[in-house]
């Protein structure tokens, strides 16, 4: 009895030590395993801030809530740029659902400032920095007061959204502010590294790289989907920028103006009509551009192409509206369109003067419409007969000469003028000048 008791005995304790493994505590995660089941949408933010940029990471945003993302990281490295296009892009990012970070690998400066502001999370690269934030206009002056203290409610308020003290931001835009322990005494914008930026809470931490960052969220074992700007968005971020919006307008008038003066349609025409297509194409991929700025545009060509072939001038004129019309229909900032137009016109109009001069108008399209023959003499053609041979000439005046009456010369009847003075009737005269049929004569003193 005794003897079954210690088998039955042995036989549990082997049991329990065997089942033990499965009645454990789950061992800890691995580093790969944190994060595991996530999606993260990394999402570049570079180069200046445009209405391109706007609708690159609109797509992207859309994209990310379609397939239902738990994350997006924007890795920030601009200068800066438009306010506009800046505004728009927090208001989409303060809409989102989604998570969102920024890691600043180089810089986030000027509109890149606000941008990363709107995001929940900001982390930094070592050597990266962040602020200088003063509104600039086109010209590169400073804005006006009015301007300014929009832009500094907007650092605000980002700021505040997401719980950051608002005062460094206010500081990055607004000279004023007296934070001379971080480098930005007063009368300079305040610029945040990474260690300061991490001291005042602008910053959760600093990370080397993407590994490390995702680390820092939990997201080590996240699946990760990088967007990249498409051809089209690329092209559309490169035509809107401003740089290049008063080169393509004026490449586009030099062409037209030069294919004026060349015979046939070639290479300058070209130019010009394809600088036209792709300003409006890079407008309407970035949304600037509405199909209705493409029909003015064609109706001010068609109006302008009429007036070519009928005399008035009205056409012209409603033509050139409509296509500077459709100009500033395509733009989100009227002040920079109105300069690039003025220089593609100073432009248009300073080559028009040259090529004027230099070719005239025996070439080219104007040959068409500008009537280039002329009568001369050497071809037979007078307007009047002029009589070299009167002159000399004496007769006497059979009326009286006030100026103008008649004389008799070798019995010829004639319509003379005298040289000023009043000449009584038959009284002698000499012919002393013949101008076409203005024949000038001068009294004889007896």
């Amino acid at each position: 009895m005794r003897r079954r008791a210690l088998i039955i005995g042995l036989v549990l304790i082997m049991f329990g030590l065997f089942s033990s493994p499965l009645c454990a505590t789950p061992q800890a995660e691995t580093a790969e395993d944190v994060g595991s089941g996530s999606l993260v949408y990394i999402v570049p933010i570079e180069n200046e801030v445009e209405r391109g940029l706007e609708a690159f990471l609109r797509r992207a945003t859309e994209e990310a809530a379609a397939n239902q993302a738990d994350h997006m990281i924007f890795e920030i490295n601009t200068p800066g740029g438009a306010v506009a296009a800046a505004q728009n892009i927090a208001e989409l990012l303060q809409d989102m659902e989604i998570e969102t970070t920024s890691f600043v690998t180089v810089k986030a400066i000027s509109a890149g400032s606000y941008i990363a502001l709107n995001t929940d999370h900001i982390y930094f690269k070592p050597q990266a920095s962040m602020g200088a934030s003063g509104v600039i206009t086109s010209d590169g002056n400073a804005a006006d007061k009015k301007t300014q203290s929009a832009w500094i409610a907007s650092m605000e308020s980002a700021a505040t959204s997401k719980g950051r003290d608002p005062l460094y931001a206010r500081a990055m835009a607004d000279k004023s502010i007296d934070l001379s322990e971080y480098g930005a005494p007063k009368g300079e914008f305040l610029t945040l590294g990474a260690e300061s930026a991490v001291e005042v809470d602008y910053a959760e931490a600093i990370v080397d790289n993407r590994k490390a960052l995702l680390k820092e969220l939990n997201l080590t074992g996240a699946e990760t989907v990088e967007v990249e700007p498409t051809l089209a968005e690329h092209i559309a971020r490169f035509i809107t920028n401003p740089v290049v919006v008063p080169i393509l307008l004026s490449l586009a008038s030099m062409g037209l103006i030069v294919e004026l003066y060349s015979p046939g349609f070639g290479i300058p025409g070209s130019i010009g009509i394809g600088s036209l297509v792709l300003f409006f194409y890079g407008h309407i991929i970035a949304g600037l551009a509405g199909y209705e700025a493409i029909v003015l545009l064609m109706i001010g060509i068609v109006l302008l192409i009429i007036e070519l072939f009928t005399p008035g001038g009205i056409l012209g004129f409603i033509g050139v509206g409509a296509i500077v019309g459709s100009l500033f229909m395509s733009t989100d900032d009227v002040g920079h369109m109105a300069m690039s137009i003025a220089i593609a016109l100073i432009t248009a109009i300073a080559l028009s003067v040259i090529l004027f001069k230099i070719i005239g108008v025996e070439k080219g399209f104007f040959r068409h419409i500008i009537l280039q023959d002329a009568t001369t003499a050497e071809e037979g053609y007078v307007s009047n007969a002029n009589r070299l041979e009167l002159i000399g000439l004496q007769g006497v005046t059979l009326t009286q000469l006030r100026p103008s009456g008649a004389a008799e010369f070798n019995e010829e009847r004639l319509d003379v003028v005298s040289e000023g003075s009043f000449v009584a009737k038959d009284r002698p005269v000499k012919i002393i000048k013949v101008e076409g049929s203005r024949i000038v004569v001068k009294e004889i003193q007896t």
